[in-house]
């Protein structure tokens, strides 16, 4: 509980004390950052409407402020929200609300009665099947130091289907490569695990660590393991535009860049045998159900047992 003289009483105050507190409970920053704009959002809107105390925020509130984000067009393409965003936004008020009750802040969870939108899980955009990543592994050119490095990342991303953060903060020494495991250190949900990568990865690092990390190291480098061109750790925008410059020049016209490599990863492997649960593993989900969109996407194998299988599909569908 709360010193009772300590206690945030107005909104905005609350929104800091409760930052504060994931910070305390050891949530990562990327994942506090979210949350505060999230809140942000929600707060700018309360208090427009009036609503300036936490104790005020009940169901009808949140239904008013459900409509508003229906409403809500994003200023650059006036385009609304999509449904799993509206969800984001409403669940991190409602988590918000119940952890100001439980730290005996507000006497009363406004929210604990209310429903989240349902959100139907949607397919991955997008994944590329073995020809067109052959194809993009292809594009950078090894005459070029940069280029090496581009063919080394895109190796990373297609052997292990790791996120861009985590490919990011992928350490020298978390690449065992006489082992191939990579040891991925605080992903997603601030958890670690360990991966292998196949030994045709293992071989373009190697050329990378042994050609291109000394010409782009700088004293501030540090360990991390590939290095943007003035030496320093990698942003996981430059990652998306080094990796979509490449899947272009393929010519694919599918939509995403890194994700494409993630969720090709796991449709490939789930497609030739791999259990679901394995494939969870793989790529760090914390829910199966996160996972299990991919037994929706493989498609040539359904196709396959298809044709095999329906009476329809191996009917000549000529009239006689």
């Amino acid at each position: 509980m709360v010193n009772q003289a300590k206690k945030p009483k107005s909104l905005v105050a609350c929104v800091d004390f409760y930052l504060e507190d994931c910070l305390v409970k050891g949530q990562s920053l990327r994942t506090i950052e979210g949350k505060r704009g999230y809140l942000r959002m929600f707060t700018l809107w309360a208090l427009a409407e009036g609503i300036k105390r936490p104790q005020q925020v009940d169901v009808e509130v949140i239904e008013a402020y459900q409509a508003y984000l229906f409403r809500y067009r994003q200023p650059h393409t006036d385009k609304p929200l999509e449904k799993p965003t509206i969800r984001n936004r409403l669940t991190a008020v409602k988590v918000f609300i119940r952890r100001l009750h439980i730290r005996g802040i507000i006497k009363q969870n406004g929210l604990a009665l209310m429903e989240l939108p349902q959100v139907p899980r949607q397919l991955p955009k997008g994944y590329l099947d073995v020809e067109e990543i052959e194809a993009a592994l292809q594009q950078p050119l090894l005459h070029d130091f940069k280029g090496l490095r581009d063919r080394a990342i895109l190796a990373v991303y297609y052997a292990t289907g790791l996120r861009r953060m985590e490919l990011a903060n992928l350490h020298i020494e978390d690449v065992d490569l006489k082992a191939r495991i990579v040891t991925v250190r605080k992903g997603k949900g601030e958890k670690d695990r360990r991966v292998p990568i196949a030994q045709s990865a293992c071989v373009w690092i190697q050329l990378y660590l042994e050609h291109v990390r000394p010409r782009l190291q700088q004293l501030g480098s540090g360990p991390v393991l590939f290095l943007d061109n003035r030496g320093r750790k990698f942003r996981e925008h430059q990652l998306t535009r080094i990796v979509s410059k490449y899947v272009r020049r393929a010519g694919i016209r599918k939509p995403g860049a890194c994700n494409l490599f993630r969720h090709s990863t796991a449709t490939l492997m789930h497609e030739n045998g791999a259990d679901i649960r394995v494939v969870q593993e793989m790529l760090g989900h914390a829910d199966i159900s996160t996972t299990q969109v991919y037994t929706h996407v493989t498609i040539n194998k359904l196709r396959e047992v298809y044709a095999a299988t329906h009476p329809a599909a191996r009917s000549p569908g000529v009239p006689q």
